[in-house]
């Protein structure tokens, strides 16, 4: 078929079943949208105030829907400035595409100053893309966007970027499209599997660690199904969070090694199955006992540990290869044993609640408030600020792919924009943000993008006029030099209405009605918590 490079694009998106798009204007991209203007009926387009929160809208629908998201922008500052969110997406395994212009196709290389050049633009995003390439004719443009899906779907999901000249944009030629694929998860080895249902069959004191992969995989019924099997405590990365009921019994919560007691845990254990993690537990002592490490990225296996046992897979597979495993050997616990490992994760649940309760009393209580409100079926996007941190510890997720952070990326402002990526890819759900007042002015031109497209996710901005943990530490570790983290703030209920968004401020003991408030409107919101700086769990004074 005749057509242009950018009619290929956005064709080939459509083949692969895009339904939103996330993108800004500029010149050497105005062809995209020409093309997409042609498929406005089957392509939302979302415009946004900046690159970075394009690419953070299109992580939050991902993570969401399960479905990629793609955002497209210029090139130059447009891809430098979407690398902040593209880089949380490779940290946070998430399947995000960037479609990025460039100069014209004669010019890459010559440096002449054209509008938006980077001299070698590829290597400028390659550490933060699982892979990244250029097409600089018509007929590559439908086979590279299927490469990219394929690249982005296959073994461990991670962002992908093509970039696309100007010229090849707005250029005329035959091009074929080509028929998507899906991807094949991986399975795993029947060796490995049997050497890892032979351990935890021999173990006295299994200990189950689960990380994203669980979440990114569906593994949540197996994981689950196993741990029961095992009578086996489970701890999640934050990632993980909602693979397993938080409620139940087996569940001890995020390990953070910090506070939390989760070493203590694994030292009482003789056999540790880590799942879908890096395994970043510093301190940790795993002499005498047994490590298996399963991981869809080879990569991951033996980065902070060397395993015992290497399980190559789909984290889904696995665990449920392990449990037809030790069906198969018709696996089952005594009377007594049972009993012994059910106190045991009893009294760590227990402790571990306590220990957090203890530390962060009012912290906690708003984790709760909010949790409340939401009542179990809402997503929360934790930000970078305290109620965030307390909350990848504390809040009661209780689904899976409903509760994002930005795993160790971790950049400002990215709870707003994720948000509300968020919404658009789980419109029936509640979405709430929860930021502090230094991250959140960092996106809070997005509340325009909320009001035009009509994204009804809530802000909530915890206000306590500082960088927080910087302040924090500040005053308990250079001796109370208090210097350059207290913020001059504007008046957030003004500045939101002026966006057109509904917004009230209260303390913490308002809060919860007035997420209420917030919730029931079903539109932009911001509900503004004033609060003074608090202990984050990574700088703990007892």
């Amino acid at each position: 078929m005749q057509m242009s490079g950018a009619q290929a694009l956005v064709r080939q998106l459509v083949a692969e079943g895009v339904d939103t798009v996330f993108a800004l204007p500029g010149v050497q991209i105005m062809a995209i949208f020409d093309a997409l203007y042609e498929y406005r009926d089957r392509i939302r387009l979302v415009i946004g105030r900046s690159e970075m929160a394009l690419t953070h809208m299109a992580d939050g629908y991902a993570r969401v829907s399960g479905k990629p998201g793609v955002a497209i922008v210029v090139p130059g500052p447009g891809v430098l400035y979407a690398s902040g969110g593209l880089g949380t997406a490779y940290g946070a395994s998430s399947q995000v595409l960037l479609v990025s212009g460039q100069i014209p196709s004669g010019a890459l290389g010559k440096g002449r100053g054209e509008l938006h050049e980077v001299d070698d633009q590829l290597e400028a995003v390659r550490p933060i893309t699982k892979w990244n390439a250029r097409c600089t004719t018509v007929e590559q443009v439908p086979g590279m966007v299927r490469e990219a899906f394929d690249r982005m779907g296959s073994g461990r999901p991670r962002p992908v970027e093509i970039e696309i000249p100007s010229d090849t944009l707005g250029m005329e030629a035959n091009a074929e499209l080509i028929e998507p694929e899906p991807s094949l998860p991986v399975a795993p080895k029947r060796r490995a599997i049997d050497s890892a249902v032979a351990a935890l069959a021999a173990a006295e004191r299994p200990v189950i660690f689960a990380g994203g992969g669980t979440a990114i995989a569906g593994a949540s019924r197996e994981l689950t199904a196993l741990a029961e099997a095992l009578i086996a405590p489970v701890m999640t990365t934050q990632q993980a969070r909602g693979v397993i009921d938080p409620e139940h019994s087996l569940y001890l919560g995020v390990n953070y090694a910090q506070m939390m007691p989760g070493t203590e845990v694994v030292r009482e254990s003789d056999v540790l199955l880590a799942v879908g993690t890096r395994l970043l537990m510093p301190g940790l002592d795993l002499s005498g006992k047994t490590l298996i490490q399963v991981d869809v990225d080879p990569e991951e296996i033996g980065r902070n540990f060397r395993p015992d046992i290497a399980v190559e897979g789909d984290s889904r597979l696995t665990l449920a290869a392990i449990a037809e495993g030790l069906s198969a050997r018709k696996f089952a616990l005594g009377a007594q044993e049972r009993g012994d490992r059910e106190r045991f994760c009893a009294r760590w649940k227990e402790d571990i609640s306590k220990c957090i309760k203890t530390l962060a009393p009012e912290q906690t209580a708003i984790v709760d408030d909010i949790a409340a409100e939401l009542d179990g079926d809402g997503i929360v996007v934790s930000g970078i600020t305290n109620i965030g941190y307390w909350s990848n510890l504390w809040y009661p997720a209780r689904r899976p792919r409903s509760y994002l952070t930005t795993s160790y990326f971790i950049p400002l402002g990215y709870a707003f924009p994720t948000a509300l990526g968020a919404k658009l890819g789980a419109p029936d759900r509640r979405v709430v943000a929860i930021s502090g007042d230094g991250g959140f002015l960092y996106m809070a031109s997005e509340m325009s993008t909320a009001v035009s497209h009509g994204i009804g996710a809530v802000a909530l901005v915890f206000n306590n006029n500082a960088y927080g943990a910087s302040k924090w530490d500040q005053a308990h570790r250079y001796g109370g030099r208090l210097y350059g983290t207290e913020l001059q703030n504007p008046d957030f209920v003004r500045l939101a209405e002026a966006h057109g968004v509904r917004a009230e401020s209260t303390t913490a003991d308002g809060l919860r009605s007035a997420l209420r408030r917030a919730l029931a409107h079903d539109a932009p919101a911001l509900v503004e918590v004033k609060l003074s700086n608090m202990m984050p769990p990574f700088q703990i004074v007892r």
